[in-house]
């Protein structure tokens, strides 16, 4: 049964995107951590899966990052202060950065891709001893999709390691990078076979992300990849998640490109 959730704080991202923070009106739920979901509930409309954008430990925080895409999640885009959502989980596997230890790190988000690395970023910025370089590469359609902006300015210019933005279609008050974000990865320094990558976006960007990362000589098990499909229960009975041999929201969202790979090489399974 889902908990009942109170909204603390609200911020508008984009013109569509919205991220709420969520403290709980009485139990809590267990510790998520990076790369995990939660199944949120819009009391009289319905449930989604939506990664965690935000691990805080004060009062059990959770942060959440939604886009406006359908009627659940503009209903949950449009809850402000005081408003209750229901919330269950935490579901699924997790960005894990033990692997990564003494080695370098890509962060590398498409779009609203940011949200689930984000408590990722501040994992490895939080003990930047552990990794030998680290490096957030960030892209989107234009300007105006990127979200987490004044944070991600503030990563560039103070955070432990490089980070790099760019779009696809730029406007009059753009300055920096045009392109893809593999585009990006010629800013980054690292030794491939010690370097470990977390790749979300777009599933197309993902696909190319990985694809130009093993060209580059990292190891596809070293490529982790976030993959979405449609969730429901969030415990792997349901069978809407299923992705080849895989429930998604049971064996992933995140699994290593080796085994993502062939799963992405059929668009619809």
């Amino acid at each position: 049964m889902p908990l009942p959730y109170r909204v603390v704080r609200r911020r508008a991202e984009t013109a569509d995107t919205a991220s709420f923070v969520l403290e709980p009106l009485d139990e809590a739920l267990p510790p998520f951590r990076p790369g995990q979901f939660a199944m949120l509930y819009a009391f009289g409309v319905g449930d989604i899966p939506v990664s965690v954008s935000g691990i805080l430990p004060h009062r059990h925080r959770l942060m959440h990052t939604v886009r406006a895409v359908g009627a659940v999640s503009t209903a949950l885009c449009e809850l402000g202060p005081g408003d209750t959502v229901g919330v269950r989980g935490p579901f699924g596997t997790v960005w894990d950065t033990s692997r990564a230890a003494g080695g370098d790190v890509l962060v590398i988000a498409g779009g609203i891709g940011l949200a689930p690395l984000r408590p990722l970023v501040y994992e490895v910025f939080r003990a930047p001893h552990r990794f030998r370089r680290v490096h957030v590469l960030i892209g989107a359609r234009t300007p105006g999709d990127l979200v987490y902006r004044d944070e991600t300015a503030v990563w560039a210019a103070a955070g432990p390691g490089g980070t790099a933005l760019t779009v696809d279609r730029p406007d009059a008050g753009w300055a920096g990078d045009v392109g893809l974000v593999t585009g990006l990865l010629g800013h980054a320094r690292f030794d491939p076979p010690g370097t470990t990558a977390y790749v979300c976006g777009p599933e197309v960007m993902i696909r190319a992300t990985a694809r130009e990362l093993v060209h580059r000589g990292l190891r596809p098990e070293r490529v982790l990849v976030s993959l979405e499909r449609t969730m429901r229960c969030g415990t792997g009975h349901c069978g809407h998640c299923q992705l080849g041999p895989l429930l998604l929201c049971r064996d992933g969202a995140v699994l290593g490109y080796d085994r993502a790979a062939p799963l992405l090489a059929t668009r619809e399974l």
